[in-house]
């Protein structure tokens, strides 16, 4: 899920919030977009068109002119070239010239002339973001079907605190690659998704755990996120940032897995149960640290519940689950009887005896299995790219 050859026009306007518009232009190229950039002429005192181009790769333009050639810098084909045009940071005054039509300079120009879908982000003083004049303005530009990306909470340049600073440069990204990848069928759905390990403590020093990362279950998170589902992430311990856009609920053992996971259930769509659950638990749990004393040293584990057998059982009509199968061995015939079992519509096997698979690392190689004995057989891929597989075959369900 990338910006991968998607065409950029980023605008720039005079605002202090300018700065922040070289890392934007950074992010979008490192993503793999190409970028060109239009800033108005009060934005050059903020930040040097030689800055932006640098990074974008391409010139910078602000006039409907090339310098002294007399050139013309083309605004409607900049607006057709473009794949999206997004204007961060927006001020108050090129807020005001969009919603209104008055085309006085480059940046207008190509706004007016664009066939794409047109973002705006903007930022200015709290007082300024809401006045009436602005909040009008911004209604005016969405009722065109323009998105805007709200202005974020925080201290502004006058000092005071509030409603007004640019959206961070990676939210805004997130925004704009969220718009390339959303799907249909996913806009409105509820999705609910478990991963990583759960711990089971033994005193309060020790655990019982496993050695699975959540990059898989995290992964699923943000492709669903990015498809316009509204998503709610299980996740036990693990050491990886949370997807943006995603609800995320932090658990430890099996048991606050299942009692987080079954509040969410009922109310869910989709249900991806990507968790490496404990099967077992310490039956007693002592209070204090135990001592190294004995040569021999037994513990006594008691089954945890089976949230997919559970969950399963209460699975209402229209529901999908996804569950999940890491095997060594009898790997198909272990996946499909789990299928069965638990009322899965698919399940996910993962097989340790293929390298680069399974816990840790960052690829996996999976095959998925349905209902009707449909398998799906994929290469070893990124677990990024593993997500999208699982998406593209459950979206084959609606």
């Amino acid at each position: 899920m990338s910006l991968k050859n998607k065409k950029i026009v980023l605008g720039v306007s005079g605002s202090i919030a300018a700065y922040k518009s070289a890392l934007l232009v950074r992010l979008l190229v490192k993503e793999g977009a190409e970028v060109k950039v239009i800033m108005t002429e009060s934005a050059k005192d903020f930040i040097t068109p030689l800055t932006l181009s640098t990074l974008s790769k391409n010139p910078v333009l602000s006039n409907f002119t090339k310098g002294d050639s007399g050139e013309w810098n083309n605004h409607v084909e900049l607006g057709l070239w473009a794949d999206l045009m997004i204007i961060a940071p927006a001020s108050a005054n090129t807020l005001a010239k969009c919603a209104n039509g008055i085309c006085d300079n480059l940046l207008i120009a190509t706004y007016l002339s664009a066939k794409c879908s047109v973002f705006f982000a903007p930022a200015m003083d709290l007082d300024m973001y809401k006045h009436p004049s602005t909040i009008e303005n911004i209604r005016k530009l969405t009722s065109y079907g323009n998105q805007i990306i709200n202005a974020e909470f925080g201290e502004l340049a006058s000092g005071l605190v509030g409603e007004g600073r640019l959206a961070e440069p990676e939210q805004i990204v997130h925004e704009l690659t969220r718009h390339f990848f959303k799907t249909p069928v996913f806009q409105g759905k509820k999705v609910l998704i478990t991963a990583g390990p759960t711990q089971e403590p033994i005193d309060p020093v020790r655990f019982i755990s496993n050695h699975s990362s959540g990059k898989m279950g995290f992964a699923i998170a943000e492709a669903f996120e990015m498809a316009g589902a509204e998503v709610t992430l299980v996740s036990g311990p693990v050491s990886i940032t949370s997807p943006k856009g995603v609800k995320v609920e932090k658990v430890q053992s099996a048991q606050q897995m299942f009692e987080v996971t079954a509040k969410y259930f009922t109310e869910s769509d989709i249900v991806v149960l990507s968790a490496a659950v404990a099967d077992y638990t310490p039956l007693h749990v002592a209070d204090k640290k135990i001592k190294k004393k004995e040569d021999v040293f037994n513990i006594e584990l008691t089954k945890t519940t089976d949230i997919a057998a559970t969950l399963g059982q209460q699975k209402k009509a229209g529901q999908i689950i996804v569950g999940f199968a890491l095997e060594t061995d009898n790997e198909f015939e272990n996946a499909k009887g789990k299928l069965e079992r638990k009322n899965f519509d698919f399940v996910v096997l993962n097989s340790l005896q293929d390298n680069g698979a399974g816990f840790r690392y960052d690829t996996n190689k999976i095959k998925i299995i349905d209902r009707e004995g449909n398998v799906f057989d994929f290469d070893l891929k990124t677990k990024k790219e593993v997500a999208q597989d699982i998406l593209e075959t459950v979206k084959r369900k609606f």
